[in-house]
């Protein structure tokens, strides 16, 4: 490192006044899941004024922007989203949605601000040595953003040592990072089971197949697998979060549909819960003579964090925020994040970032009231400088 974290948050500080200007723009302008082409436009101008070679339409909406310093062969990867939330703003702020049933109610304006920020400093005075990939990634909201991205070769085309991501955590101080070793979050699958039948008058049941009878029997089957299947010390979850079935009290319906959310901690439990579900609803379907057909879709996979990527982070970060500026979780959530995409592929690490606390950056996120914290854009920024300055450090 050429300078002191002090020194490097002091002038972040002094031209964050522009970042938080973007963040703004991106907040009022947001854009869904492999849509964002307003945003990876104006990611893709500033890279370019600063001088990195700029890749577009990697995955869909997706921006690399690269830059090389001195010779050495190493190389980094860090990671922002663009996507917002289908969900209608209520913050009555200045900059707030233009967009109807639109808004970024999850920091993403600011995680690509944060990402600029540090691309922005590390052109015009980063000191290191090797090869710098800043990715702006599309659809991480249940879409498969970094999944496809990877899909499109991100890691071929733009090889990286290790990989890095950040997010920010309303109910933290902003400065305060947070963080654990192995997995940290679950992964994630959406699953759809249709089950079918055959319709007939409520007043003749006999001339039909009730698949919403069939579709309840499944649904408290489903409740045994984290009860029966799964060993005890791991974590499971799933959720049936819909039913629809019908539309007349006195008409047995020829389909019912149920629509899961099923998360784990490893691999092996996550592989484990699929098989069990699809068994469990093909079988009880066929106990009341109807079928079941099963759609799983992946949407994330445990999200975990590499030993060696972890440890420099925290490096990194009592560098920058001291020995208490970051907190070692002691259990992995149950929330997801499709970051987990890329450490399956490449080493990496993800970490939380304090939004604040209460009235001022509290407001949780997917929530119509919440907004990102503006001061934590010059935090996010000098953490990703520094893993940048660690990570390809002049010899």
């Amino acid at each position: 490192m050429t300078q002191s974290f002090p020194q490097l948050l002091a002038e972040l500080r002094e031209t964050e006044h522009e970042f938080i200007a973007i963040r703004r723009d991106i907040h009022a302008h947001p854009e869904l899941g492999f849509a964002e082409t307003r945003t990876a436009e104006l990611v893709a101008r500033k890279l370019a004024e600063w001088g990195y070679v700029v890749t577009t339409g990697v995955g869909g909406t997706g921006v690399v922007g690269q830059l090389r310093r001195g010779t050495s062969s190493r190389t980094l990867g860090l990671r922002a989203d663009m996507d917002a939330l289908p969900i209608q703003e209520a913050t009555g702020l200045p900059y707030a949605s233009t967009v109807a049933q639109t808004m970024h109610a999850c920091g993403h304006d600011g995680h690509t601000a944060i990402l600029l920020a540090a691309a922005h400093r590390l052109a015009t005075r980063g000191d290191f040595d090797g090869t710098l990939n800043v990715i702006f990634q599309p659809a991480e909201e249940g879409l498969g953003g970094a999944s496809k991205m990877i899909e499109d070769g991100l890691f071929t085309r733009f090889p990286c040592d290790q990989v890095f991501a950040l997010h920010n955590a309303p109910g933290l101080p902003v400065g305060h990072f947070a963080l654990r070793h192995g997995c940290m979050m679950a992964s994630s699958d959406s699953v759809t089971i249709t089950v079918t039948g055959k319709g007939t008058h409520g007043a003749m049941p006999q001339l039909g197949c009730d698949p919403i009878v069939a579709a309840a029997n499944i649904v408290l089957a489903l409740q045994s697998i984290v009860a029966r299947n799964i060993e005890p010390t791991r974590a499971a979850v799933v959720t049936v979060g819909a039913i629809h079935a019908g539309s007349a009290p006195n008409v047995i319906p020829e389909t019912a549909t149920l629509k899961l959310s099923v998360r784990a901690l490893d691999s092996e439990t996550r592989d484990l819960v699929e098989a069990r579900i699809r068994s469990i609803a093909q079988l009880q379907a066929q106990t009341y003579g109807a079928t079941a057909e099963v759609d799983y879709r992946q949407i994330s996979r445990p999200l975990v964090n590499h030993r060696g990527a972890a440890d420099l982070a925290i490096e990194t970060i009592e560098a920058l925020a001291g020995p208490q500026g970051y907190t070692l979780m002691p259990e992995a959530v149950m929330g997801s994040e499709d970051f987990s995409w890329m450490t399956e592929v490449v080493p990496g690490c993800y970490v939380v970032l304090g939004n604040g606390v209460d009235s001022t950056g509290g407001c949780a996120v997917h929530n119509p009231a919440y907004d990102f914290n503006d001061a934590a854009i010059s935090w996010g920024a000098a953490y990703f400088v520094g893993l940048a300055e660690r990570c390809l450090s002049v010899p």
